[in-house]
């Protein structure tokens, strides 16, 4: 069943569903975003999603951890957390074969207000880690257009804010949005975007998908469009040529201006780390439309991010990988090292097969670090019983495949000059399998079938 089905179309319908399944904190007490909001919410990471009744400073409301706890995520679409990835990657594939258009209609609940002289301070923008450089956007999934072409790209950046109507923002060297912004200051022209905050399910995943998933060519909406079963319905902007998400619940309309670069950071990254001060670019915004009684979204660098991402990248790349090398089973981001370490499950049935799923996985994340593959056997979400197959199935002699002088992920301490190792890690039985890594099993059994004090 898709989202559109189960009226799952809007932060406010999956706020219902949360709290339909009492998987939601109501925070009463006001509440200040800075340091405060963050603080409470860290200590809920991975439980309950938290709803921000009264912020300090603002009239609106803030959600936070709507994407951390992947087991609550997979009742979205009425599967498990370990089938979740295969049901996105599904979609992925229907969107490329049979792609939805979304339309675009001149009034939805983004635009009921429209305010024309913006004030990014009335906005509930956390300020999440002690260290960071100032509040940050974080979660809203920007839409912009190909300068050429005029194709849609989705895609998600951190944006601290530095003024009232004014934000420094990362972009990605290998990103599509890098790439438009490159060709329109090529041109001395500014990019335009809208930023669409309160994102569902489907929009964030949509922008989360690899380039090898969703190429340059294609519109990204049209992943959206597909998991929610009928077209994303697309609003005008006021002040920009960029449409926006109709049910988003406020729009941010501005431009990436050129040849110009202001300081950015420093903010705690999914890395752990401090991205450092650096001179980055310059978003200008121009106009901010929103429901009557919208809702803020914020996630925060951590678990939200790794599922987010982690299950977006990997149903793209198992698309991907499994196309190449059909002997793989399945894939997953090891838990807490989005978007750096990717365990490939393999049914391997000749030898060498691995060794190509381990470049196929290169290929088709740029941020990937290590690629660790592991025979069907192996729990491939347990971090332990991953590490049991390295440490058991794994001749370092042999099964470590360094290469060196990749390109790296500017976030991770770890790059010196954009370049790292990248590391493929064999931890699959050699063919023909000997009886010697034959894995001991206990009886199954039925508790219910036994009469037990205690448990």
């Amino acid at each position: 069943m898709n989202l559109a089905e189960r009226k799952l179309i809007d932060l406010q319908s999956y706020i219902a569903f949360l709290e339909q399944h009492n998987h939601l904190i109501r925070v009463k007490s006001e509440v200040d975003p800075v340091f405060e909001l963050a603080g409470i919410a860290k200590q809920f990471e991975g439980g309950k999603a938290l709803l921000f009744e009264n912020v300090k400073g603002s009239d609106f409301p803030a959600l936070t951890g709507l994407y951390w706890n992947r087991d609550f995520m997979a009742k979205f679409f009425q599967t498990t957390s370990v089938r979740l990835p295969f049901v996105l990657a599904d979609d992925i594939r229907g969107w490329r074969k049979s792609p939805i258009e979304p339309v675009i209609v001149q009034q939805g609940p983004a635009n009921e207000v429209v305010e024309t002289d913006p004030d990014l301070h009335t906005l509930p923008i956390p300020h999440h880690a002690e260290g960071d450089g100032g509040r940050y956007l974080t979660s809203s999934v920007v839409i912009a257009k190909d300068p050429d072409t005029g194709v849609r790209n989705l895609s998600i950046h951190r944006m601290m804010v530095t003024g009232k109507n004014r934000f420094t923002l990362l972009l990605e060297e290998l990103g599509h949005l890098m790439d438009y912004f490159k060709r329109a200051e090529a041109k001395g022209q500014p990019l335009e975007l809208t930023v669409n905050n309160g994102a569902d399910y489907a929009l964030t995943m949509a922008a989360a998908s690899p380039a090898s998933a969703a190429p340059m060519e294609l519109d990204e909406i049209g992943i959206a469009c597909q998991m929610h079963g009928a077209p994303v319905r697309l609003i005008e902007a006021q002040t920009v040529a960029v449409e926006a998400w109709a049910d988003a619940q406020f729009v941010i309309e501005g431009k990436i201006l050129p040849n110009l670069r202001e300081p950015e950071g420093p903010y705690a990254e999914v890395t752990g780390y401090y991205a450092a001060v650096a001179a980055r670019w310059v978003f200008e915004v121009s106009a901010i439309t929103r429901r009557r009684e919208p809702i803020f979204h914020s996630i925060l660098s951590g678990k939200e991010v790794y599922n987010a991402y982690g299950l977006s990248a990997g149903a793209g790349a198992f698309d991907k990988i499994h196309s190449l090398v059909p002997e793989v089973t399945a894939v997953h981001f090891s838990d807490g090292s989005v978007p750096y370490h990717l365990v490939v499950q393999i049914d391997k049935k000749h030898e060498g097969s691995q060794r190509n799923a381990i470049m196929a996985a290169f290929v088709s994340l740029a941020f990937v670090k290590t690629v660790t593959v592991v025979d069907t056997d192996v729990d491939i979400y347990s971090l332990a019983d991953v590490d049991w197959a390295v440490q058991t199935r794994c001749r370092f002699d042999k099964d470590l495949l360094p290469i060196p002088d990749g390109i790296g992920h500017r976030l991770n301490p770890m790059v010196e000059d954009d370049k790292w190792t990248r590391l493929g890690i064999d931890a699959t039985v050699p063919l023909p399998r000997e009886d010697k890594y034959h894995r001991a099993t206990m009886c199954t059994v039925n508790l219910d079938d036994f009469d037990m004090e205690g448990v």
